[in-house]
């Protein structure tokens, strides 16, 4: 199934939390909190003004992004978890940071 968000919003998928601290603790799933990082998945066409003008999002596909412990509409879809949110809940957009792949 594919789903376009519409206006300003974005879809995000949360990347999952560290198992370990950097100090080599694991915690367990009852501690963890939610992830404030994810990757954009699909973006909408854009917002516009008072005039009618549309107004592009700064955001792109694949983006590692920052956003609020609570911001966006969590859903399911095809058993992936994903939030749906408008852009400007999203606080930055994280660089230089690789996203790792899980082995198959």
């Amino acid at each position: 199934m594919q789903f376009r968000p519409l206006h300003d919003r974005v879809v995000v998928k949360r990347i999952e939390a560290e198992e370990k601290t950097a100090g080599g603790i694991i915690i367990p799933d009852s501690a963890k909190e939610k992830p404030q990082q994810g990757e954009v998945i699909s973006v909408g066409p854009g917002g516009r003004d008072e005039s009618g003008k549309l107004i592009p999002i700064d955001v792109q596909v694949g983006d590692r992004v920052l956003f609020g412990k609570w911001s966006g509409t969590e859903v399911k879809l095809d058993g992936v978890d994903y939030l749906i949110m408008k852009e400007s809940d999203i606080m930055g957009v994280l660089t230089g940071v690789e996203t790792k792949k899980k082995a198959a």
